[in-house]
């Protein structure tokens, strides 16, 4: 039998790990995942998202739902940025069902939208869907156009997720040309999407693409334009997808199939990780993040907003992952809305 200063000893010593414990726990402070907007009936996973110059979103569809692909123009959809309401739905013109990465150009506020299906990018107007071509590959039949950004002389840059690609073109468009070409941005893991979203630090002097189905994000230096050689900058974000670059030079991360937002800092270090998936309720809506894709922050910088594409690998022909039964119960699509708040990490830098 323990004396009475042995129990005493014990309890402390039991407080003592609980309370290591709930620090530990506190240090990825998750924070609230708000159901922004819903999709109308028939639309299918969000893929492309950005903020417009009128602070509304604005999302495009990748043209699969739970039953497979689907046929007829691709959608845009933009959301009252205020209430998530939905302002408008346009078809657009001359495209294909399969429409991904989009951005408004920061020059000229044009609306460029990524037709994968068709392996261009198009400029759309998003009042009335008429579009235009913008960007051309040399290779149409093959590519893998995935996501887009701009440098500060507003030259566009797009990812190529087949061919290991960074393509870019002048703020005019036409046919583009690679500006990097490397092993480091193809992929032979799952998702099959090798270089992904992408964007470029405050000084420009470095392009950080994600590769998704290697988890990781590959660092390009940036010299007067011109590209130096690409090299892994960090490992093991599962599913890296879509990106945005804070002012700071932090990388917020989508991890599609983590099912969170990971920020890097511009060392290399998790400093974050947000949001989680928590399930799809009885009318098939997904609750939290269920394979999020495209990030991109609120004007004023508060929230991050984030497109769920719910996608069911199956449905590509794709060995399943471990929330496609998930998703194959979706009925409704979401975007979900985060708090852009790093937590604090007790314990140190």
């Amino acid at each position: 039998m323990k004396n009475r200063s042995g129990t005493i000893a014990s309890i402390c010593i039991a407080l003592l790990f609980a309370v290591l414990n709930l620090a530990s726990a506190q240090a990825w402070d998750r924070g609230n995942v708000d159901l922004f907007a819903v999709l109308p009936p028939g639309s299918t996973g969000p893929e492309g998202l950005a903020v417009g110059p009128d602070g509304n979103v604005y999302v495009t569809t990748f043209g699969f739902n739970a039953a497979g692909a689907v046929t007829g123009p691709g959608q845009l959809y933009v959301f009252d940025n205020n209430n998530g309401k939905l302002i408008r739905q346009v078809s657009v013109a001359n495209s294909s069902p399969h429409l991904i990465g989009i951005g408004f150009h920061p020059m000229t506020r044009a609306l460029l939208v990524i037709d994968f299906g068709n392996g261009q990018v198009l400029t759309v107007d998003p009042k009335t869907g008429l579009s235009s071509v913008f960007m051309r590959v040399p290779n149409p039949a093959t590519a893998g156009l995935n996501a887009l950004t701009f440098d500060s002389a507003g030259r566009v840059y797009v990812s190529d997720s087949f061919n290991g690609v960074i393509w870019t073109t002048g703020a005019g468009g036409g046919l583009a040309t690679a500006w990097v070409t490397d092993p480091l941005l193809t992929t032979t893991g799952v998702p099959p999407f090798g270089a992904n979203g992408l964007g470029f630090n405050k000084a420009g002097n470095a392009m950080f693409v994600a590769n998704t189905g290697n988890d990781t994000i590959v660092k390009i230096p940036v010299t007067g334009g011109s590209a130096g050689a690409p090299a892994v900058f960090v490992n093991s974000i599962n599913g890296a997808d879509g990106l945005v670059i804070d002012s700071s030079d932090n990388l917020w991360v989508v991890a599609n199939q983590g099912d969170e937002i990971v920020v890097v800092d511009p060392t290399g270090k998790a400093i974050a990780k947000l949001g989680d998936f928590n399930g799809v309720d009885r009318k098939g809506v997904p609750q939290g993040l269920l394979f999020p894709a495209s990030p991109d922050f609120s004007k004023d910088g508060n929230f991050l907003y984030v497109s769920n594409l719910a996608l069911d690998l199956r449905v590509l022909g794709i060995v399943e992952s471990v929330d496609s039964q998930w998703a194959a119960q979706v009925q409704s699509y979401t975007i979900s809305r985060i708090r852009a708040r790093i937590p604090s990490i007790d314990g140190g830098q």
